[in-house]
C-alpha cells in the first residue's frame, strides 16, 4: 500500500511539475492573446456604435438650423447606414475582404461628419446653440475613445498574430490550437495616427 502511495505520489508530482514546465513556456499564450483581442475589439465596436448612435441627433440639430444642405445630411445619413447595416461578428477579425470592409465604411462615416462640420462653420447661430454644443463634447469625446480603443486593439492583435509565428507560440498553435489564424488589423498611415477631423470651433 505503501509502495503504491509513493508511486501515485511521484507521478502527481511529476504531473504538476510539467503543468507548471508548460505554462511556463508560454502553453497558454494563444488563447490568452486570443481573448485581449475579442476583448479591444468589443470596445472598437463598442464606441463606434456609440457615435453612430450619436449621428441622428447630430443631423437633426444641424437641420434646425440648415435645413437647405440636402446634399451633406443625405450623406451623412447614408453613410451612417452603411455602418449600422454591416454584420460584424467574431468571423470578421480573420476575413480580410470584410474587414476592410468595415474599415471603409467607418471611414466613410468620418468623411461624412467632417463635411457636415463644414456646413456648421457657416451659421454662427448653430455654433453657439446649446443641443449642438452637448452633442459637440459627446462626438469630440468619442472620437478620442475611438482612438484609443483603436490602438488598444492594434497592439492586442499584433501580439496575438506574432505569437503565432514565432516560437514557441508556433509548436503550440499546430499541436494544440490548429484552429487559430492570424488576425485582421486597422490599416495604419499618417492619417490614421490622429483624429478624425470633426472639430467644432466655436469662437
Amino acid at each position: 500500500m505503501t509502495t503504491l502511495m509513493t508511486s501515485l505520489w511521484g507521478k502527481t508530482t511529476a504531473l504538476l511539475t510539467m503543468l507548471v514546465l508548460l505554462s511556463g513556456c508560454g502553453i497558454n499564450n494563444i488563447p490568452t492573446f486570443d481573448e485581449a483581442v475579442n476583448g479591444t475589439w468589443s470596445e472598437v465596436q463598442n464606441q463606434y456604435k456609440r457615435r453612430a448612435d450619436l449621428v441622428p441627433n447630430l443631423v437633426e440639430t444641424v437641420k434646425g438650423f440648415a435645413a437647405q444642405e440636402k446634399d451633406v445630411f443625405i450623406e451623412v445619413t447614408e453613410a451612417r447606414a452603411k455602418v449600422s447595416q454591416m454584420n460584424v461578428s467574431p468571423e470578421l477579425l480573420n476575413d480580410p475582404a470584410a474587414f476592410q470592409q468595415f474599415q471603409q465604411n467607418q471611414a466613410g462615416l468620418t468623411g461624412a461628419l467632417s463635411k457636415l462640420m463644414l456646413v456648421v462653420e457657416r451659421y454662427p447661430d448653430l455654433k453657439s446653440n446649446e443641443n449642438f454644443l452637448a452633442l459637440q463634447t459627446q462626438l469630440e469625446g468619442t472620437e478620442n475613445r475611438i482612438a484609443v480603443a483603436r490602438r488598444d486593439y492594434i497592439q492586442a492583435v499584433q501580439r496575438y498574430n506574432t505569437e503565432l509565428r514565432t516560437i514557441p507560440g508556433r509548436w503550440w498553435k499546430k499541436f494544440m490550437y490548429p484552429e487559430s489564424t492570424k488576425k485582421e488589423t486597422f490599416s495604419i498611415d499618417e492619417a490614421d495616427t490622429q483624429n478624425p477631423s470633426v472639430n467644432f470651433n466655436t469662437n
